[in-house]
């Protein structure tokens, strides 16, 4: 072993260590990368072709397509203009169901100061962690 390190000085110290920055990730990748289809495969991962959204290429489709889309819009609309005429705001009604079910404590209530008069009064006595850059 002591010759080993003997003769490891200098530039043979260099290229060794050159050596193993280069060879330690080749063979790491080697090692690991290999036959990474049957290691990582999931079955069914990839939806069947009938499970995917199609494109409509046809006129008739793509009319139809629009037609659907239009009456979701002004289904909308009628929804959104008789929450209106309530007097809801509807500026933004993304997440406003889920919040009616699951209300969320208000932040400022839950992150309190404990002891605030300590916290003032370590200000007024200049001690605390920037008290040396006065």
């Amino acid at each position: 072993m002591s010759t080993i390190l003997r003769r490891l000085r200098g530039g043979n110290l260099e290229v060794f260590k050159f050596g193993m920055y280069i060879m330690f990730p080749i063979g790491v990748m080697y090692y690991f990368g290999t036959n990474l289809d049957s290691r990582f495969s999931v079955p069914d991962f990839w939806p069947k072709e009938g499970q995917t959204h199609t494109i409509p290429f046809e006129k008739e489709d793509i009319q139809e397509e629009l037609e659907r889309l239009k009456q979701r819009r002004l289904q909308n609309r009628a929804k959104r203009l008789a929450l209106q005429s309530e007097g809801v705001n509807t500026e933004h009604t993304e997440h406003r169901v889920e919040e009616a079910r699951n209300p969320r404590p208000d932040i400022l209530d839950t992150v309190k100061v404990e002891e605030p008069e300590k916290a003032a009064m370590t200000r007024e006595s200049g001690k605390g962690w920037l008290s040396w850059l006065r």
